[in-house]
């Protein structure tokens, strides 16, 4: 490769091939209008769908799809606030039937503050989908152990988070989130704590294929131009990463020879 970005440059989850690397959510935002300006700005071609709190389906009320196009997105459908794996079975079961998804975003989080994922009934629930033909990402923590039975269960993606959901806090972990990158076979995605671009430009520098974020854009003064923000950052890690960083030294090295000075 030369360096360029270029359209070959793309990523694949599920035996679907997308060339953004940039994933966004639709919540939080004033509206559904922002929502889908926000993610054209960030030039997602996948948008995260939490089926409990996104209107899908009642025309007497603002629906996403009107703003929000699925002939345009790629809708991934997750199960946000489901604390149970039996919970967030039978909710992506209800949207495979209403919108025909398979391609699935796994969430089962603890019931406290600070909204980690519940591991043990992550996994459980995990089996159960594929178990049912599903295509299943999934959230996790930053655990390589888990990371990597999750793999062996099945998982189209893992999605490790970088610090609690809409925190902002960046990756917390980097020794953690770096292993897990290094044993995966599978596409690993940083999916929560992203707070700005910088946040989402190191985890791409890392070796993640994509980054997804939501409060980030939306909570911010400006979320178009985050947007914007965001989709450059991960360009530019990941043309970082391709180029491959110069090694770090402990002591200085000077730019220019020093040997035939005057």
């Amino acid at each position: 490769m030369d360096g360029s970005v270029t359209t070959e440059d793309t990523w694949s989850v599920a035996g679907r091939t997308f060339r953004s690397r940039l994933i966004v959510g639709t919540g939080k935002y004033r509206d559904y209008a922002q929502n889908a300006a926000a993610a054209e700005a960030a030039g997602a071609e996948i948008v995260t769908v939490a089926l409990r709190r996104v209107n899908l389906s009642d025309p007497s009320q603002p629906m996403l799809v009107d703003h929000v196009k699925p002939d345009r997105f790629t809708f991934l459908p997750n199960t946000a606030g489901c604390h149970t794996g039996e919970e967030a079975v039978r909710l992506l079961r209800l949207a495979r039937e209403a919108g025909g998804w398979d391609l699935v975003k796994l969430e089962v989080l603890s019931d406290t503050k600070h909204l980690l994922p519940d591991m043990e009934e992550t996994l459980r629930a995990l089996k159960l989908l594929v178990a049912e033909g599903f295509q299943v990402m999934v959230y996790c923590t930053d655990d390589p152990v888990y990371a990597r039975k999750l793999e062996e269960a099945g998982a189209a993606a893992i999605m490790p988070l970088g610090a609690p959901i809409g925190s902002g806090r960046g990756i917390q972990n980097l020794l953690n989130l770096g292993l897990i990158i290094e044993q995966a076979r599978t596409p690993v995605l940083v999916d929560a704590g992203v707070g700005t671009a910088s946040d989402a430009a190191l985890a791409m520098e890392m070796g993640c294929e994509a980054v997804l974020t939501n409060t980030a854009i939306a909570e911010a003064r400006d979320p178009i131009r985050m947007a914007r923000a965001m989709k450059h950052a991960v360009i530019a890690g990941r043309e970082a990463y391709l180029a491959g960083r110069m090694a770090r030294r402990m002591y200085a090295d000077p730019s220019s020879p020093l040997s035939g000075l005057i």
